[in-house]
């Protein structure tokens, strides 16, 4: 029999074994298997398109949104950390896999005008992105090698041997990147984040490819994305610390906290850096001030599909 799903709002708790789902206009509670044969089954009982939520969790959820998309569903991939402050807000102690489905139709329910619905990306570009993911892996466990296997005696040359392959690893997955980015025809949207001071192959790739995954708004959009947006809270007369809010991939933040340090010492970006400095900015504060300008310009110039012009000059600014 199929179910009632006029208009019907979803939430789907995601483990490795099961999905709980919640349909909250019927109150209704059950748990499937998290394979693709019961998730076809679920989804084919259901009478019309609803709106469903997911919490992502690692790659277990994939199946699911791909397949509910595919069969004309509106699909919303709640991020962890807002549902958590959300469970909060209304005053939830419990934290289930019930609760959890429950809560995740509550927010779409109440939220959903201000989401944007799940897209799924073309398979270059998702295996661009998964390649940046283990490419960032990579190059993370090769320093811990580096760092742990310093200095151990005869198995020194063994050690490097084994740095030396991670490195070569990295250095194919830079020329697959490369060629994924070629593939998807990207390469004048390259040439220009790439003539940006500062801004390396690796970096250009990393905001070109970001660039491309989402609609943004404007540049204060892009910038919230990558999580380099400060974040404020004052009260009366109380003023908290700055604070990056770190949303999105901690990767291209490291990347392009990199990128602000080769920026800062380069002849354009040199005043503005130290104009910052002059002005009280701690020397991360400046570097990360630096980085969203990076941003800024180099969303700027894929927007508008123009060339960097080293002859302006940035100054800084209250509003960086």
């Amino acid at each position: 029999m199929a179910k009632q799903v006029d208009e019907c709002t979803i939430g789907v708790d995601v483990a490795k074994a099961w999905l709980d789902i919640y349909a909250a206009d019927q109150d209704d509670l059950e748990r499937i298997d998290n394979t693709e044969e019961a998730i076809e089954v679920w989804l084919r009982g259901l009478a019309g398109p609803v709106r469903i939520a997911v919490e992502a969790t690692n790659c277990y959820h994939e199946s699911f949104i791909e397949r509910a998309y595919e069969q004309g569903h509106r699909v919303y991939v709640i991020d962890a950390f807002k549902l958590s402050r959300y469970r909060d807000a209304v005053g939830n102690r419990a934290k289930t896999d019930r609760h959890d489905a429950e809560l995740l139709a509550r927010y779409l329910k109440q939220e959903h005008e201000h989401l944007q619905c799940w897209q799924p990306r073309e398979p270059l570009q998702a295996r661009l992105w998964r390649l940046l993911k283990r490419r960032a892996t990579l190059v993370q466990t090769s320093v811990r090698l580096r760092q742990s296997l310093a200095d151990i005696g005869t198995l020194d040359a063994a050690a490097k041997e084994l740095i030396r392959h991670c490195q070569q690893l990295v250095r194919q997955i830079d020329r697959e990147l490369q060629a994924q980015a070629r593939q998807l025809g990207w390469q004048q949207d390259l040439q220009r984040s790439g003539g940006v001071p500062g801004l390396g192959p690796l970096t250009s790739l990393a905001l070109v490819a970001t660039f491309h995954r989402h609609h943004f708004r404007n540049a204060d959009a892009f910038v919230a994305f990558m999580g380099l947006d400060v974040r404020v809270r004052d009260s009366g007369k109380f003023r908290g610390q700055r604070k990056l809010t770190k949303k999105g991939d901690p990767e291209i933040r490291r990347l392009l906290y990199n990128a602000a340090m080769s920026a800062c010492r380069d002849p354009h970006w040199k005043p503005y850096y130290q104009s910052l400095r002059d002005r009280g900015f701690s020397g991360t504060a400046a570097l990360m001030a630096l980085a969203r300008k990076l941003v800024r310009v180099c969303y700027a110039l894929l927007k508008k599909q123009a060339s960097f012009d080293p002859a302006i000059r940035s100054i800084a600014c209250n509003a960086t």
